[in-house]
């Protein structure tokens, strides 16, 4: 009897500290092979990647830039988190997408006129309005805890410095497991000088914006292309993949409100098109119709 019991206590502990399948584990130095676009050897095409615009939010219980949530969803499938970074007065870097802390926070005000010890006394709201019980999390816990689970794309607010953000990846080592995002191709030059190795999140609309970045000295193997909220023309996609570059597509907003009137089917019709990541605020929906 006290042998079985002995068994039963490891079995517990075994089952208790394995990784759920649906975490993301990159080997060191492979980050760019997971950003990259690779056309699958038995369709041509690989499956689509979710990303989770904010994180969450959407979901009742699940604050969006919020470990917790980041958590729920890493548990449920393979995801990127889109997450959002800012700063507090006393330089803290934090995860926030607005200047202020009335939306998301049971707090008021701009987050840039709180230390972080006052930021403590908050709680995060989802977005219907309900308080949860977690707090505003910092950059280096969310890279911290999101190694062998996640993948981010980080998206850096004007109060920010790209350094200091480049800085904590290192710090953390999360090299390998995240891109920075960037809106013009004077940012992600900036950004390919402090770090070479490091994936930039680029907006290429058009082939004009890629000729641009490409003149700036950005390598196509360090790429993600934005190609908008809108489907861009076929031909875009596949000038883009023929360099090895993939292409995420943000369906938050009017393409997510259409899969939700019209059916998710469409989301995989996005990914026939070309889209290799979509960027959503229906995540759960995205991955019951990929995962098929």
């Amino acid at each position: 009897m006290i042998k079985r019991y002995v068994l039963l206590i490891g079995l517990g502990v075994s089952l208790a500290t394995c990784s759920p399948k649906t975490y993301t584990k990159i080997p060191a130095g492979h980050g760019p092979d997971f950003f990259r676009y690779k056309a699958s050897k038995t369709t041509g095409q690989p499956m689509a990647k979710i990303s989770a615009h904010r994180g969450g939010g959407d979901l009742k219980g699940y604050p969006e830039n919020c470990i917790e949530s980041f958590a729920y969803l890493a548990k449920t499938m393979p995801v990127i988190i889109e997450c959002d970074i800012d700063l507090t007065k006393d330089s803290v870097m934090v995860m926030m997408h607005d200047a202020t802390l009335d939306r998301t926070t049971t707090g008021t005000g701009k987050l840039i006129d709180k230390t972080y010890n006052e930021l403590a006394q908050y709680r995060l709201e989802d977005n219907m309005g309900n308080v949860t019980p977690y707090k505003i999390p910092t950059l280096e816990q969310v890279l911290t805890w999101g190694k062998g689970k996640v993948t981010f794309t980080l998206d850096v607010k004007r109060n920010v410095s790209f350094g200091k953000v480049v800085d904590m990846v290192r710090k953390t080592g999360m090299e390998d497991y995240a891109a920075i995002i960037t809106y013009n191709a004077q940012d992600a030059a900036k950004l390919n000088k402090l770090d070479p190795k490091l994936m930039i999140s680029v907006t290429i609309r058009n082939r004009a914006e890629y000729d641009r970045l490409h003149e700036l000295g950005i390598p196509d193997n360090r790429m993600v292309a934005f190609v908008g909220v809108k489907e861009p023309d076929t031909e875009l996609y596949q000038f883009l993949h023929q360099k090895g570059i993939a292409c995420i597509l943000g369906t938050l907003g009017n393409l997510d409100k259409q899969a939700a009137a019209k059916g998710d089917q469409v989301y995989r019709k996005f990914a026939e098109n070309g889209a290799d990541i979509m960027s959503t605020d229906r995540p759960l929906e995205v991955w019951q119709v990929v995962r098929q």
